[in-house]
């Protein structure tokens, strides 16, 4: 990727603009490392490591410049030899015995003043840690020899190493502790000065006293020639970690480059911005016996100018360096799916299980490999969707790397070699000189403490709670006003509430949605309208929810957490949710607890009517006060609560209220300290619950969608099978699992509790104010509707249930046309105006019936709809293009392609007759997924052609023989599904009839899905 900017050393990225924001920051590259089982260091072990990081060079990724690399660098040993030669000559120093020195690798500034200023107070802060800094060495460069392109050099930092002397009696760990909090203290104070022009050049790659990084924006063969220092022959080190970064669709920096201090990374962690919220949240509850009051001086944990490998190593870091092992701390960050396995230990399972209550799990395809100088690893994500590849030879090498063939072993040299195996892991025991398995290594870790036994004895469950008083139930005399308060209308029972009972799946329908978006319309819509699902695709694929869901699972621990830096039971003692959606007798159990000190307190998020302009406003104040002042009062959950909406109180949307409540918690560290729950007449769909969750809601209580669909029951509109409210309940729960599952899988997450606080959505027309308030570092590219927006809404939904003069009171519930286009409904793309223009265009070759068509649907429906509708082309500004200069008609035609819309999808009729026209024209029309007739490969009499030029080929193969695949100019292998993004594609049972089934090899009536790739 190229900058198009004036880069200086300390750039990182461009500040949020237009499209881009320097939060979407990702990669996806070649890791891997080589090292000797027993420990034995040479520079071989350089040498190759430096072939095998070329070898997958492929793997990273340069910018316009084919010198500018996104990054390249390499991790080893600290080569003892060779720190003791280069202190002697800067400094004529002699080290001490290892442990009781580091070698650190800092980036500063280029600019002389500033680069003093930052060793000074890097210095300053080790004198006050009572360490010596001994001092500081340039390390070697050489741009010229290296080749380094112009980008990288324009950004290059000054390189420096410095050398820290432990004292105070520091050896070991302790003083990798007290490196740790140098560091911190340093990167914190510098990084984040104002007065320094390039204060993002400072960065420490590496302070330790076992590991060492050289890294740099280079490619993997700029790596070696750059840092001479690793071609030196006393350079000796028993292992080495090689990274070739691929930054997808970002922008290439320095620091950026991996490894990362203990760890590098290939794939993307989907949960980033929730796992960064959790450990925010954590801080305020953190203690250590290793720190003590010093703690402070780690927070915040998660450093800002972070990739999501980098937030993942800073994670990583502050478990390791506050107690645990690298080994457990990967091991909680990344367990394995052991929600429904089997065929697991049930001492792992409940170590998992343990584990669970105190971290959830940082999710998405990801192979990662680590090291503390002690150990050497590797694991892979739960879903086993980055590839790893190892071999062990019988001269005790061990080398792993994103694929084979990376360093050239002969066979009969190989003892065994193997793949990492979802949610496994591999490593390195230098101190004992061998390969652990991973069966061992995990059983040892579970058994250390009885996790078991503190489960059974301190875990809550719903059913364990005292009796609950009596729950509310069907109150038919409200139900019609409170149903139109809250936004029901005769589609929401038709189209959403009464399939996803009956499908027992979130309802499915077809050809889209034109209605108006949301921030357009002039309908008082709902405040989840305004946000839209994200989505995985190619590179980070989604999960196939049906397929794999013995790797997914919608059980949480919910309610406070102890100190996450220590191991006690009290972690385990957390309320255990099998599903998020709570019945009305789950939420009266809660509303009333007072068992084993867990006590709850509900929160009132309804305004008066009467308030004058701010109701919202204010009641959002209040309602974060209280919530914040129930964790100071030691009650253990909150119920946020629209119950009290009525004639003069109207609802705060449940979704705004809980994302309010939750970033401040977040930004108070008081966070963990509470559990949240929702009882809300507003969520009923599946996307509703989704975004509460997301927003960090622990469970939901959906009592109006109870009420409407109990009163469904009574009206008879259910089948007899619903025979109870409890059947209809169960139902309906059901449906939104399924539901929840799927739209998770979009976004290739497997748990609820990586799901929960993710924020996985964008904002489309929602106010900066409105996300800084309640949805914080969620993307909203086009700004617009504020809280007045918002709240004038609340009070157009409010009055048709609470109308001032009761004569105005609707008898049902309003009907809009959200989905079917009704006079004084909704706003649709496609409205009867636009499609009789269409018909009228299709039948006449009149020009002028063609342009009065194609300006009611360009300027006057899709502009009061869709976003592309208000754009304008920019006229004028450019001198046109001499007509010489200019294609043909005929031969630019011959590019027009069509969609890639499938037979089912559209008719027969319809997908003929744009083949034909296509090939009359020498443009090339679209298959899609659904197969095509063989009758359509032959010539019709009139010399047309049905022939369809592309063939696509998706996951499902429907309709794909040799046959199908020989007729084809062009194949097209789908990998992200347009219509349905992250779910793959899917033609509803009842429009495969005979034919739709014989061409796609299929059954007629069975619903057709392609799996996500």
């Amino acid at each position: 990727m190229t900058l198009s900017r004036n880069i200086k050393p300390g750039d990182v990225f461009p500040p949020a603009q237009g499209l881009y924001s320097p939060e979407q920051e990702r990669d996806s590259c070649g890791v891997g490392f080589i090292a000797h089982v027993k420990g034995q260091a040479s520079h071989q072990i350089i040498s190759d490591a430096e072939y095998l990081l070329c070898q997958m060079d492929h793997r990273g990724a340069r910018g316009a410049e084919e010198n500018s690399g996104d990054g390249a660098g390499i991790l080893t040993a600290l080569p003892q030899k060779f720190l003791t030669r280069v202190a002697q000559e800067e400094f004529g120093f002699d080290l001490p015995k290892p442990g009781k020195f580091s070698a650190g690798i800092v980036f500063l500034p280029t600019d002389d003043v500033e680069r003093d200023f930052c060793k000074k107070e890097f210095e300053r802060i080790c004198e006050e840690e009572g360490q010596s800094l001994v001092g500081w060495r340039s390390v070697p460069t050489n741009s010229k020899k290296s080749g380094l392109g112009p980008t990288a050099l324009a950004a290059a930092p000054k390189i420096e190493q410095v050398f820290v002397e432990a004292e105070g009696g520091l050896e070991g760990d302790s003083f990798e502790r007290k490196l740790y909090l140098i560091r911190k203290r340093a990167s914190h104070l510098l990084r984040s000065n104002i007065d320094l022009e390039q204060a993002k050049a400072f960065y420490v790659c590496s302070l330790s006293t076992k590991v060492i990084i050289y890294k740099g924006m280079l490619t993997p063969s700029q790596l070696l020639p750059y840092f001479p220092d690793l071609r030196e022959s006393d350079y000796e080190t028993h292992l080495a970690m090689v990274h070739s970064r691929f930054s997808t669709n970002t922008f290439p920096s320095w620091d950026r480059a991996q490894p990362n201090r203990f760890m590098s990374h290939n794939g993307e962690i989907n949960t980033l911005r929730g796992n960064v919220n959790w450990m925010t949240a954590r801080e305020g509850v953190f203690q250590s016996k290793l720190f003590g009051e010093s703690i402070k001086g780690l927070f915040p944990v998660v450093e800002p100018d972070c990739s999501d490998s980098g937030v993942f190593d800073n994670a990583l870091e502050f478990l390791l360096m506050t107690g645990r092992t690298l080994q457990e701390s990967v091991m909680m960050m990344v367990p394995e799916a052991w929600q429904k396995n089997e065929l697991m230990t049930t001492e792992k399972r409940d170590f998992y299980e343990f584990h669970s209550c105190a971290m959830e799990p940082w999710d998405g395809p990801a192979s990662i490999a680590f090291t503390d100088g002690n150990y050497i690893g590797a694991v892979l994500d739960r879903n086993g969707l980055r590839p790893s590849r190892y071999y062990l030879t019988h001269d005790d090498r061990v080398i792993m790397a994103s694929e084979v063939g990376v360093l050239p072993i002969e066979p009969d040299m190989v003892k065994f070699k193997g793949r990492l195996e979802p949610g496994k892991m591999f490593l390195i025991d230098f101190v004992a000189g061998r390969l652990v398995p991973d069966e061992e290594l995990k059983q040892e870790f579970a058994n250390r403490e009885p996790y078991g036994e503190w489960l059974d004895e301190e875990r809550l469950s719903l059913q364990d709670l005292l009796p609950e008083p009596k729950a509310l139930g069907l109150d038919q005399e409200t139900l019609l006003s409170r149903m139109q308060a809250f936004g029901y209308t005769v589609e929401t029972m038709q189209f959403m509430l009464k399939p996803l009972i009956e499908q027992l799946r979130d309802p499915v329908g077809s050809m889209g949605n034109d209605s108006a978006l949301a921030c357009l319309s002039d309908k008082p819509r709902l405040l989840y309208d305004y946000f839209k699902q994200l989505f995985a695709q190619v590179t980070n694929p989604p999960i196939d929810s049906i397929r794999e869901e013995i790797i997914m699972s919608l059980e949480c621990y919910i309610g406070p957490e102890p100190n996450l830096l220590e191991i006690t039971r009290q972690h385990a003692h957390r309320l255990r949710l099998r599903h998020p959606i709570l019945s009305n007798e789950e939420l009266a159990a809660i509303k009333y607890m007072d068992y084993r000190g867990w006590k709850s307190t509900t929160i009132d998020i309804t305004f008066d009517r009467q308030k004058d302009n701010g109701g919202m406003i204010h009641a959002l104040d209040r309602i974060c006060f209280e919530a914040e002042e129930a964790i100071d009062e030691g009650y253990s959950l909150i119920v946020l609560s629209d119950r009290l909406m009525g004639l003069d109180r109207v609802a705060t949307s449940a979704l705004a209220a809980c994302g309010a409540v939750h970033h401040h918690l977040v930004r108070r560290a008081k966070r963990s300290r509470i559990g949240l729950v929702i009882e809300t007449g507003e969520a009923r769909e599946v996307h509703h619950h989704c975004l509460l969750i997301g927003y960090g809601a622990d469970a939901i209580n959906p009592y109006v969608a109870f009420e409407a669909l109990w009163q469904a029951r009574l009206d008879g509109l259910l089948g007899e099978e619903y025979d109870t409210e409890d059947s209809v309940v169960a139902a309906y729960r059901k449906g939104v699992a399924k539901g929840m599952l799927k739209v998770m899988a979009k976004m290739g997450i497997s748990t609820l509790q990586s799901y929960k606080g993710a924020q996985i959505f964008e904002a489309v027309g929602l106010s900066e104010a409105v996300i800084e308030r309640c949805f914080v570092g969620t993307s909203s590219r086009l700004k617009g509707v504020g809280f007045e927006v918002l709240e004038h809404e609340a009070l157009r939904r409010h009055e048709l249930g609470y109308p001032e003069k009761i004569q105005n009171q609707l008898k049902t519930l309003p009907n809009p046309g959200e989905f079917h286009w009704r006079s004084t409904g909704e706003k649709h793309g496609w409205d009867p105006i636009v499609i009789s223009s269409l018909q009228a265009a299709a039948r006449s070759s009149d020009e002028s019936i063609y342009d009065k068509f194609a300006k009611q649907a360009n300027d006057e429906a899709r502009a009061n709809c869709t976003l592309r509708g208000l754009l304008r082309f920019k006229v004028g500004e450019q001198k046109p293009v001499r007509l010489k200069q200019v294609e043909p008609a005929q031969e630019i035609v011959k590019r027009f392609c069509t969609g890639a819309m499938s037979f089912g999808s559209i008719s027969a009729e319809a997908h003929e007759a744009l083949a034909i026209a296509l090939n009359r024209l020498g443009g090339k029309s679209n298959t899609g997924e659904g197969g095509e007739d063989p009758e359509r490969f032959k010539t019709l009499p009139s010399g047309d052609s049905r022939r369809s030029a592309i063939k696509q080929v998706a996951s499902g193969r429907f309709g794909v023989t040799i046959w199908y695949l020989s007729n084809a100019d062009e194949l097209q292998i789908k990998m992200a599904q347009g219509a349905k993004p992250g779910e793959g594609g899917e033609l509803p049972g009842r429009k495969v009839d005979e034919i739709i089934a014989r061409i796609r090899y299929s059954t007629p009536g069975v619903g057709l899905i392609s799996p996500p790739p």
